[in-house]
């Protein structure tokens, strides 16, 4: 049971920290691209707290180098990262900890459509094994995932529908007797400027179960704020809630945008 605590929340958190978000510090993406030839420096972490069958896990996420976004045309971008995770899990005062690179994401974002304020846009990827599988830190095999995703802007609103699919491949038995190999993700957003360069924003979403064993699915809620120091730097907060018990407790998540 500890051990699957461990995987279970690791996964998590590398899957999301390797990720270039709609605006940090939400979960669900937005059709946005950065423009030709220009650059986008995420620096994001997350801290979570659960506790569940007496099980305490505390886990802390951060990349090794910003999550970088590069705009190839003005609608079609790369992203690459490389997630750290500190995990700590304590059971009967027994404390575990691992701590390690995971594996790291690269993604190609484009925008097929946009018109009236309504955009869709697709988000191919693959993760690549390097993270130490040994530690529940990485799959050991590269993996993949596809997300279709989808904006409305209505001013001063705007609404952000993901839905995709992600495919884990393990190295390991174990893993493979233990996680399911097809996980689905849909998740809805918003987002309004409040005052002059400070936007409230408000997330909620589920995936499938990782855990073979349960059919109870992790649910979330999340707000926060993102405040913009200028037209090109952004400073965020936000606080992500369990909906059900298989969802991590609570996490407190802060990044910085900058783009050039």
């Amino acid at each position: 049971m500890l051990k699957r605590s461990i995987v279970a929340v690791i996964t998590f958190v590398l899957l999301w920290a390797g990720k270039a978000f709609a605006a940090h510090p939400l979960i669900t993406d937005d059709t946005g691209t950065q423009g030709k030839n220009r650059i986008q420096f995420e620096f994001i972490g997350e801290y979570g707290h659960d506790k569940e069958n007496g099980i305490t896990t505390k886990s802390l996420t951060f990349p090794t180098i910003p999550v970088l976004s590069y705009g190839v045309t003005d609608t079609l971008d790369i992203v690459f990262g490389m997630p750290y995770a500190v995990v700590k899990t304590n059971e009967a005062g027994t404390e575990t900890r691992q701590s390690g690179f995971g594996d790291a994401s690269l993604e190609v974002k484009t925008r097929f459509y946009e018109k009236d304020g309504l955009s869709f846009a697709i988000k191919p990827g693959i993760s690549l094994p390097t993270g130490d599988e040994n530690k529940g830190l990485g799959n050991g095999k590269a993996s993949y995932h596809a997300f279709l995703i989808t904006t409305k802007e209505l001013q001063p609103w705007a609404f952000h529908f993901n839905v995709g699919y992600i495919r884990n491949e393990y190295k390991l038995s174990a893993d493979n007797d233990a996680n399911r190999k097809d996980i689905w993700h849909v998740s809805l957003a918003s987002q309004v400027e409040v005052v002059k360069n400070l936007k409230a924003v408000a997330n909620i979403g589920m995936e499938r179960n990782l855990d073979k064993t349960s059919e109870t699915h992790p649910a979330f809620i999340l707000g926060g704020l993102i405040y913009s120091i200028t037209e090109n730097l952004d400073v965020d907060f936000g606080v992500k809630g369990a909906l059900n018990r298989t969802e991590t407790d609570i996490t407190y998540l802060a990044g910085v945008t900058w783009r050039l």
